[in-house]
C-alpha cells in the first residue's frame, strides 16, 4: 500500500480542492449551498466525476447523494463507509462536511493511483441535507441510506413554497425509490466520519486531530414569561411584574446549570421582548434554550433542573412561564473499537491522543442503529464555524489524511461492532 504522492502532496492537495470546491454557491462572494439548489447540483456533478477518476462507480441516489464505491478485492463485499455533507448554511465556512467527503475522497485516489485493494469495499458519500436550511428537517441523506427517512417530510415546503418531493424531482431524482437506497445491516461494517471540531478544544490543547467518544444529545426548547406590561415611569419597582427582568434570572439560572456539569452546555440564542418600547414595562418575554450533553440521562437531568427552577423565579416574581420541547435527539455513542483504532491511528501519527464529545450534531448520528460509528475531528481555528472565518491549516490537513489512511489501511473488517442499541450511562 504505496502511494504514488507523499503525504505532504496529499495534504495540500485536499486544502486547495476545499478552496476549488468552495466555488460552488448560491451567493455571488460568500459560501452558501443549500440542498437540491443549482449549487448544490453543480458541487454533486464535479465530486461525482472527481470519483470517477479516483476508478468509483458512482451514483446519485433517490434522495440527492453522491454515492462512490472503491470496489474491494472480491466483489460485493461490505463496505467501510465514509464521508459528511456537502449542502452549507447560509454565508458559511469552506470546510465543514466538505472537508470530510473530500478527505474520503483524496484516500481513495491514493489507493486507486497504487492500485491497491481492501479485503472490504470503501463508499464515500456526500449528503446532501445535513444542514437543514431549506425545508424544515435535517439528516435527509444519512437518514435515507440508514432505513429512517419519514416520508411524510416529502410535503415539506421551502420559503418559495417548493416541496422536497418537488424539489427533488427538479434535481433529477426519484422519491418514490428512497426507501430503496436504505441499506442493511450486513452491508455495512462501519460508518466514519472525518470533520473539522467547530470547537476550541483541539486548538486549546494544541493537537491537530482528535478520536470523538460520542455526540451529544439535545433538547431544545421555547420559553414563553408573561407579566404585565405597563408604563415605565409610574409604576414602583416593588409593583411590577416585570417579564424581562424575570426571564434574565431564568436565562442566568440557564447558564448556571450548564456551568454545573462536565461535558454540558445550556444555551440560550434567541430572545424576543414586547412591546419593545424604551418607556414601557415589558409584559412578555419569549426565549430560546439549547440543552446538550453526550449523556442522555444526564441532558434529561439537567432540563428539568432548570423547568423547577424557571417555576420557582415566575412564582417568585409574580409572572407566569410555559415552556415547549421543539426539538429532542438522543446522544450517539461512537462504537468503543472504532474510538481505539482511531486513536491508534492518531497514535501511530506520533500524536498525542485526545478523546472528545461532540457538542454538534452530524450524519453519523443516522447510522447509529445501524451500524457502529466513529469520527475523526480536525482542528480548527479558534473553534470558528458556520462563518467565513472558518479555517484550517495546510498542515492539519496534512496529518488528518495521514491519520485516516492508516485507519483504512488497518481497519479489521473481520471484527465489526454491533450497532449502538442504547443511551451512554451517565
Amino acid at each position: 500500500m504505496r502511494p504514488t504522492v507523499n503525504d505532504l502532496t496529499l495534504g495540500q492537495r485536499l486544502y486547495e480542492r476545499l478552496e476549488a470546491f468552495a466555488r460552488h454557491s448560491e451567493d455571488e462572494g460568500k459560501l452558501t449551498r443549500t440542498f437540491l439548489s443549482g449549487a448544490h447540483k453543480a458541487a454533486a456533478d464535479e465530486l461525482a466525476g472527481w470519483m470517477r477518476a479516483a476508478g468509483m462507480k458512482v451514483e446519485t441516489d433517490a434522495i440527492g447523494n453522491v454515492v462512490g464505491r472503491y470496489e474491494a478485492t472480491t466483489s460485493g463485499a461490505p463496505c467501510l463507509m465514509l464521508g459528511s455533507h456537502i449542502d452549507t448554511v447560509r454565508d458559511a465556512g469552506k470546510y465543514d462536511g466538505n472537508m470530510g467527503v473530500l478527505a474520503a475522497l483524496a484516500c481513495v485516489e491514493a489507493f486507486h493511483q497504487a492500485g491497491d485493494r481492501f479485503p472490504f469495499a470503501i463508499e464515500v458519500v456526500a449528503f446532501g441535507d445535513e444542514e437543514g436550511v431549506r425545508f424544515p428537517v435535517t439528516l435527509s441523506g444519512s437518514r435515507a441510506i440508514a432505513g429512517s427517512f419519514d416520508t411524510t417530510t416529502l410535503s415539506l415546503r421551502d420559503k418559495d413554497g417548493i416541496s422536497l418531493r418537488e424539489a427533488l424531482v427538479a434535481f433529477g431524482c426519484d422519491p418514490a425509490r428512497i426507501g430503496q437506497i436504505a441499506r442493511k445491516r450486513e452491508q455495512i461494517l462501519a460508518f466514519v466520519e472525518l470533520h473539522i471540531e467547530q470547537g476550541p478544544v483541539l486548538e486549546d490543547e494544541g493537537l491537530a486531530v482528535g478520536a470523538v467518544t460520542a455526540i451529544n444529545g439535545a433538547s431544545r426548547l421555547s420559553v414563553e414569561v408573561k407579566g404585565v406590561a405597563n408604563h415605565a415611569g409610574t409604576v414602583p419597582m416593588h409593583l411590577r411584574r416585570d417579564a424581562l427582568a424575570a426571564a434574565a434570572e431564568m436565562m442566568l439560572a440557564v447558564e448556571a446549570r450548564g456551568r454545573a456539569e462536565a461535558e454540558l452546555v445550556a444555551t440560550v440564542g434567541r430572545v424576543d421582548v414586547m412591546p419593545g418600547a424604551i418607556n414601557v414595562i415589558p409584559g412578555l418575554v419569549r426565549f430560546t434554550m439549547d440543552v446538550r450533553s453526550p449523556s442522555d440521562a444526564a441532558r434529561r437531568r439537567a432540563v428539568a433542573d432548570i423547568d423547577r427552577r424557571i417555576a420557582e423565579i415566575a412564582q417568585a416574581r409574580g409572572v407566569e412561564s410555559a415552556i415547549t420541547l421543539t426539538h429532542e435527539a438522543a446522544a450517539c455513542r461512537c462504537a468503543p473499537e472504532l474510538v481505539e483504532a482511531i486513536g491508534g491511528a492518531i497514535a501511530r501519527a506520533g500524536l498525542a491522543v485526545k478523546r472528545l464529545p461532540s457538542g454538534a450534531g452530524h450524519d453519523a448520528m443516522a447510522f447509529s442503529r445501524l451500524c457502529p460509528v466513529g469520527m475523526i475531528f480536525v482542528r480548527c481555528e479558534k473553534g470558528i464555524s458556520h462563518n467565513p472565518a472558518e479555517a484550517i491549516t495546510i498542515e492539519d490537513a496534512d496529518i488528518s489524511m495521514r491519520v485516516l489512511m492508516d485507519f483504512i489501511k488497518n481497519f479489521d473488517a473481520e471484527k465489526p461492532s454491533p450497532p449502538f442499541r442504547g443511551e451512554r450511562v451517565g
